[in-house]
């Protein structure tokens, strides 16, 4: 039985942070690390620990105090390109908490630590007070990911229907701010 400890990451986290990160680019997303998406995941203490309003959150392994899962906010909006403009203007930058970096190890799944961080997260957004909305995108084809979110918050683009034929599966969501 493993029990998890939810909790702000610091520099000594890093290292199994980045871990987390790209084993789940590599084997989930199979897109490998590519620099223009995943520079944060290089440098998360530059992305997430240092600036004002952003927060990285570890599920640490209380039994062997590993890394578990990981996940981010910050107060950077969609970019436009790639995402579409009219989603870059309504999740602008400052104004935006957006979700980032939820991801769990294949061994500790199914045991709500997404769910958990993503409440944390929440919680960290509304306590700014700076934050209109909370927004996120995920890859259509990752069943554990699109089912959580699906009952957290709502599709607000879907490029698979908005961008047919250019090969894009990501769905961006709202969250509500609770």
């Amino acid at each position: 039985m493993h029990d998890y400890r939810i909790r702000t990451a610091t520099d000594a986290d890093l290292d199994q942070v980045r871990a987390v990160m790209l084993d789940t680019v590599y084997r989930d997303f199979g897109t490998g690390y590519v620099p223009s998406w995943h520079a944060d995941i290089i440098d998360p203490g530059s992305f997430y620990l240092h600036p004002p309003r952003h927060i990285l959150l570890v599920a640490v392994d209380t039994h062997d105090g590993t890394v578990a899962a990981t996940g981010a906010l910050d107060a950077r909006g969609p970019a436009h390109p790639p995402n579409p403009r009219w989603l870059a203007d309504r999740y602008p930058s400052g104004e935006t908490a957006q979700l980032r970096r939820v991801y769990v190890r294949p061994e500790h799944r199914r045991r709500g630590l997404a769910g958990r961080l993503v409440t944390e997260l929440l919680d960290f957004a509304v306590r700014d007070g700076g934050y209109r909305s909370v927004y996120l995108h995920t890859n259509a084809h990752l069943s554990g990911a699109m089912a959580l979110w699906q009952t957290l918050g709502k599709i607000v683009c879907d490029e698979r229907v908005e961008r047919p034929g250019a090969g894009s599966d990501v769905v961006h969501f709202e969250l509500p701010l609770l």
